[in-house]
């Protein structure tokens, strides 16, 4: 766009304004190069992420499933027949080499699923546990002697003041 100037000695276009530009103004301009950056405009896709309506779930295989991976990935010889397969299925290399270390403890026991959720209590909290409860019985085997020695001087007191008690009165 070449510089002109006005009556008034100030340049138009760019510099003329202050601020932001006018959207009336940039549409104009848009619109006069619509017919060449229309193709262009329809190529470019939309960079919004679109979210998705439903939630996730995690997919499960079971074992009989695994195994039949398992063996068409072994059958395979010609290049890239691996990828063809873990893209054919959605899995990725490292889900096939846990499968194998699965299949190697034991085919039965090492492709079955495992169940998810709250682990049972370790064996090093187990034996935290049972080495408090052990403390805590030897605390309240002490008091029970300590009870029992008390219970017994209150039965001889008593019994001596009945005998002191019975000889006052006689």
């Amino acid at each position: 766009m070449p510089l002109q100037t006005v009556n008034s000695g100030v340049e138009s276009g760019w510099r003329e304004r202050s601020g932001e530009r006018s959207e009336p103004e940039r549409e104009r301009q848009l619109d006069s190069s619509a017919e060449t950056a229309a193709p262009a405009r329809a190529a470019i896709p939309n960079p919004q992420v679109q979210p998705k309506t439903g939630k996730a779930k995690r997919r499960r295989f079971s074992a009989s499933d695994k195994q039949r991976i398992l063996e068409a990935v072994d059958q395979t010889t010609e290049p890239g027949a691996v990828g063809r397969i873990l893209r054919r299925e959605g899995i990725y290399h490292s889900q096939l080499s846990k499968w194998r270390q699965q299949r190697a403890s034991g085919i039965s026991t090492g492709l079955a699923d495992k169940p998810r959720g709250v682990k049972g209590p370790g064996v090093k909290s187990l034996q935290q546990e049972n080495r408090k409860l052990q403390r805590e019985n030897v605390r309240l085997h002490k008091e029970l002697q300590r009870a029992e020695i008390i219970i017994e001087f209150q039965k001889k007191a008593a019994a001596l003041f009945e005998i002191t008690k019975v000889t006052e009165e006689s």
